[in-house]
This record gives C-alpha cells, structure tokens and sequence, in this order.
C-alpha cells in the first residue's frame, strides 16, 4: 500500500473510532434519559392516584353534608356505579 492510502485508512480508522465512542456516549445518555422518564411517569401516575383519592374523599365529605344540590348528587351517584361496576369487573376477572 501506498503512504497516502494508509493514511487516510489511518483517518478513516479514528474518524470511526470516534464514532463509536460519541455513540457509546449518546446511548449511556439515552438510557439515562429512559430511566428518568420512567421515574417521572410512575411519580405522576402516583400523583394522579392521589389526587383521585383526594377528590373522591372531597365528594364523600360534601355528600355527607347533605349540601349536595341535585346535580351534584347526580354525579357522585354515577362515579359510585361506576366504581360497583369496576369492582364488579375486577372480581369477575379474579374469578376465572
């Protein structure tokens, strides 16, 4: 081989050397990144599960209270069905 021939395999060489350690970098970063999302994810699923629970525990208080105008009332009588309904699903599918 040539002198400019193995030069530029010599360049070409550390040009993919390099390569291959930004992409080794990039995808340490990315599974970092994944990780972090996964956290943030679980830590607003939680969130919204409290969040949940505390509405809930807001619409028992009014409807304790008995201040409940008829709409109101309307609507806690339907997330009360639907929680039967889901619980109902969930003991269905635990029977199987």
């Amino acid at each position: 081989m040539t002198p400019e021939i193995e030069q530029k395999l010599k360049a070409l060489h550390l040009k993919i050397e390099a390569l291959v350690r930004s992409n080794s970098t990039l995808q340490k970063e990315n599974n970092a990144l994944n990780e972090a999302l996964k956290e943030s994810k679980h830590s607003s699923q939680n969130l919204i599960k409290s969040i949940e629970k505390i509405q809930n525990q807001l619409d028992i208080a009014k409807y304790r209270q008995a201040g409940m105008t008829p709409d109101e009332k309307k609507n806690f009588e339907k997330k009360i069905s639907r929680f039967v309904k889901e619980i109902d699903k969930c003991i269905a599918l635990l029977s199987v």
